[in-house]
């Protein structure tokens, strides 16, 4: 059983860093959302419709936080959970 977890953990954290890198290509950095960049868009696109701000609870806040978060961070969350 165990090592059908550490299986698991081993393709959770595979598609965590496919995820991570997804969200750096789009712009959302540890830095910030990088300018020019598909979440730039996707930030002002919210902010637009939202009468000049970006809600904290939107889906590029999310995003963002997301990207910040860092690789390494959900990988070790997902192996922890999975021993």
């Amino acid at each position: 059983m165990r090592n059908k977890r550490c299986a698991a953990a081993a393709g959770t954290a595979g598609t965590l860093a496919l995820a991570h890198g997804t969200l750096l290509t789009r712009g959302f950095t540890s830095a910030g959302i990088a300018a020019s960049s598909a979440g730039a868009g996707m930030m002002s696109s919210a902010a637009i419709a939202n009468g000049g701000g970006v809600a904290a609870s939107g889906l590029v806040a999310l995003l963002q936080s997301a990207g910040a978060a860092g690789l390494s961070t959900s990988i070790k969350m997902t192996v922890a959970f999975a021993a």
